[in-house]
């Protein structure tokens, strides 16, 4: 049988409760990462852009190569949807930009 001091209960205890924050950080972090609202096509940086929901709808644009889609590109996080040039929404993985770079 183990033998297992009250000292080395409660330094384990004390570690377990200090690291709880730390957890719920990380946690509370992703959530709201994959709470953020779809982009709008009309919004201007969108437009700019030449962001489009289904990259098969940007096939006139010059810069635009077939397989190309926010899902492969680098600037996509595919945990949250997200994107690093839109960091306040979300976007289709399905969609394109004329920002599609390929991932390394």
């Amino acid at each position: 049988m183990a033998k297992h001091s009250r000292r080395d209960f409660l330094r384990h205890s004390l570690l377990g409760i200090a690291a709880l924050p730390l957890g719920a950080g990380v946690l509370s972090r992703t959530a709201l990462a994959q709470s953020l609202p779809r982009l709008d096509t009309d919004n201007a940086q969108a437009k700019a852009l030449g962001y489009v929901e289904n990259a098969s709808d940007a096939s006139g644009n010059a810069a635009y190569e077939e397989g190309e889609t926010c899902a492969n590109c680098m600037f996509f996080n595919a945990e949250t949807e997200g994107c690093q040039l839109f960091p306040q929404n979300s976007v289709e993985p399905g969609g394109w930009c004329q920002s599609w770079t390929a991932k390394p």
